[in-house]
């Protein structure tokens, strides 16, 4: 996937505002449907433009479909502590009828004590007071082109009528009326969490899915919000003694038994429910043993995973770290089937990345429908690509400069050092406060979609 055109770019704003930088990006089960979160806790819908004979080239095309508030933020005034709006996690549930579902869930801001200092930079500060609820909620949208007319005891407008003045019984019947979507909050599952919810995923049962936080994984059912099942803890009795956390989880995409959760310490373990109901103890743990000559004072950072994805095919794991991309085979565990550099170049400028907090950025990684080909993203408004079968890479660039509709996208090129060519950029020039944290890929076609600060950009292959 080479050569892209750039179907939508869709700005909140001109000036960036922080409650409309893009915080997820998610294709539902079809492709039709991307749904994009953002700080300010609203959820926008768009959908694929129908295929038209008269303007074939179309047929890439999102456009906006629904727009609503998903989370508000709350307060606590007795800790002080503020429960942010902002959406972590969008995840569609598979559609069974005309209309579509899709769990969200929000985030939190926590003050900490200024007179405690974290022994671990990587880790959270554990020693504030946990926080207030957060919660995931699922939402119905529908279209309604019909409206019902002709009531008894009410007008038009929607007034009751006055009982005297009614005569004659009539039976009310559908008129056609303007499209509209309509998104209801259906349910709203919480008091479970006390910490981060970074993960949310939907079981291939399709009855239950798993939120996941810092320090716990709980099991949900679609149709039970009071109550969920504490299926991982890694609390110790002794916060002190705190040595990482869970940074991603997520089920087997036709196994329903089987989850896997990454941690702060670059491992990944893997856990089947038949085992025990309770998966503190997993069935297989993935790690790499780190090379002693690349020990330094941000090894145990870097190797922090932010993302792991099973493939399509439920055979593969995909791994993201600070610096590289890895998949590992699940019947391998002590080492990675393949490893991608995703931006090795700023290995040499660590330091700086820890001074401005950059090197704890988040980043994830997705697979395209055939499992063939990763991406994930990097800073500058630049995304990388690693096809699996040619070992080639490409890096592009998301900007509104380079991103006119229907252009095709270059490789950019990042010059370490030495003389630079005239189409490179340097590694001193790169602008860390662009970032491509959130991507997604179609399922079945090469369309992808790649949130820059408060702009999504969606691209796709060449069309000839």
């Amino acid at each position: 996937m080479s050569e892209h055109v750039s179907a939508h770019v869709s700005t909140l704003c001109e000036d960036i505002c922080p409650t409309d930088i893009i915080s997820t990006v998610e294709f539902n089960s079809t492709g039709e449907l991307l749904a994009t979160g953002d700080k300010g806790g609203r959820v926008v819908v768009f959908q694929r433009e129908q295929e038209s004979k008269n303007q074939p080239h179309r047929r890439g095309e999102y456009n906006v479909y629904s727009t609503f508030q998903s989370h508000e933020p709350e307060f606590d005034y007795l800790k002080s502590l503020e429960i942010e709006e902002k959406i972590n996690k969008i995840r569609w549930l598979p559609q069974q009828n005309a209309a579509y579902f899709l769990l969200s869930t929000n985030d939190w801001k926590v003050f900490p004590d200024p007179n405690i200092t974290p022994t671990d930079s990587s880790l959270p500060c554990w020693h504030s007071s946990p926080c207030p609820d957060k919660t995931v909620k699922l939402w119905k949208i529908s279209e309604r082109d019909k409206r019902p007319e002709g009531y008894n005891l009410k007008d038009e407008e929607g007034r009751i009528r006055d009982p005297s003045t009614i005569t004659a019984l009539r039976v009310p019947v559908m008129t056609p009326m303007d499209l509209m979507v309509d998104a209801t909050p259906r349910r709203i599952f919480s008091n479970a969490h006390t910490y981060h919810i970074n993960s949310i995923s939907v079981n291939s049962d399709y009855e239950t899915y798993m939120s996941t936080d810092d320090l716990r994984i709980n099991l949900w059912n679609l149709e039970i919000t009071n109550q969920s099942f504490n299926i991982v803890d890694i609390k110790p009795a002794n916060m002190e003694e705190l040595t990482e956390v869970i940074t991603a989880a997520e089920f087997h995409p036709n196994q329903c038994n089987i989850l896997v959760y990454s941690s702060s310490k670059g491992s990944i373990r893997l856990c089947d429910m038949r085992e025990s109901a309770l998966c503190d103890n997993h069935s297989k743990l993935f790690e790499e043993p780190e090379d002693p000559s690349n020990r330094s004072f941000f090894s145990e950072i870097i190797s922090s995973i932010s993302d792991v994805k099973f493939s399509h095919s439920g055979r593969y794991l995909m791994t993201r770290d600070y610096l590289t991309v890895k998949v590992w085979d699940v019947n391998m565990e002590n080492k990675p089937l393949e490893t991608y550099q995703v931006h090795d170049y700023l290995r040499s400028k660590l330091c700086s990345l820890y001074e401005n907090d950059c090197i704890f950025d988040k980043f994830e990684c997705v697979w395209n429908g055939t499992d063939s080909v990763l991406m994930t993203g990097s800073y500058n408004n630049f995304f990388r690509m690693f096809d699996r079968n040619t070992k080639r890479d490409v890096t592009l660039e998301a900007s509104r400069e380079n991103s006119k509709p229907r252009a095709i996208l270059k490789p950019r090129k990042v010059c370490v050092g030495g003389k630079r060519r005239k189409d490179e950029i340097s590694v001193d020039s790169l602008d860390f406060s662009k970032k491509i944290l959130h991507t997604a890929w179609h399922p079945s076609e090469n369309i992808i979609a790649v949130a820059a600060t408060n702009n999504l950009y969606i691209f796709q292959d060449k069309v000839n």
